[in-house]
C-alpha cells in the first residue's frame, strides 16, 4: 500500500482575520485617499491646505487635522500650523502607487463598457481592496486589449 501525502487544505479566513484585514485596509484606504488628494492639489493649485482637503474629501477640518496627525506619525506628510501640507518621499511614493492603481482599475472598467462616471465612482472602492495579484491580472488584460 503506498502512502500518499494529504493535500494541504486551504482554510478559510476566520472572522477575526477578516475583520482585522478590513480595519487595516480601511486605514490604508484613508491614507491613500489623503496622499492622492494632497499630490493632486499640490500639482493643480500649487499647495494643499486643510480647507482644500476638507472640501475635496467632504469631511470637516477636525477630521482632516486628526488624519494629518496620523499621516505625519506614519511618515507620509510634513505639516506646520497654518502652512501648506507637503508629502514626504514616502507619501509621494504612496500617492504615485495609488494613482496608478486607480488608473488601471478605471481603464479596466472602461474596457468592459462601463461609463466613465460609474468607472470613476466604482474605482474609488475597488482600487483600495484589489490585491497586487488581481491588479497585475487587470493590467495584463488591458495590455492584451491594447488599452494600456
Amino acid at each position: 500500500m503506498s502512502a500518499t501525502k494529504p493535500k494541504p487544505s486551504r482554510r478559510a479566513a476566520s472572522p477575526a482575520e477578516s475583520f482585522h484585514r478590513s480595519r487595516s485596509d480601511r486605514a490604508g484606504e484613508i491614507a491613500q485617499d489623503y496622499v492622492e488628494a494632497i499630490a493632486d492639489l499640490s500639482e493643480t493649485v500649487g499647495e494643499a491646505r486643510v480647507t482644500d482637503l476638507a472640501r475635496r474629501l467632504g469631511v470637516t477640518h477636525v477630521t482632516v487635522n486628526r488624519t494629518l496627525a496620523r499621516l505625519h506619525s506614519a511618515g507620509y506628510v510634513s505639516t506646520r500650523p497654518y502652512r501648506a501640507i507637503y508629502l514626504t518621499s514616502t507619501g509621494e511614493k504612496l500617492a504615485r502607487e495609488s494613482k496608478q492603481r486607480h488608473e488601471i482599475v478605471v481603464a479596466f472598467l472602461l474596457s468592459l463598457g462601463v461609463s466613465r462616471k460609474i468607472a470613476e465612482l466604482d474605482a474609488e472602492g475597488i482600487e483600495h481592496h484589489v490585491s497586487p495579484e488581481t491588479l497585475a491580472a487587470l493590467k495584463r488584460s488591458l495590455k492584451k486589449l491594447g488599452e494600456r
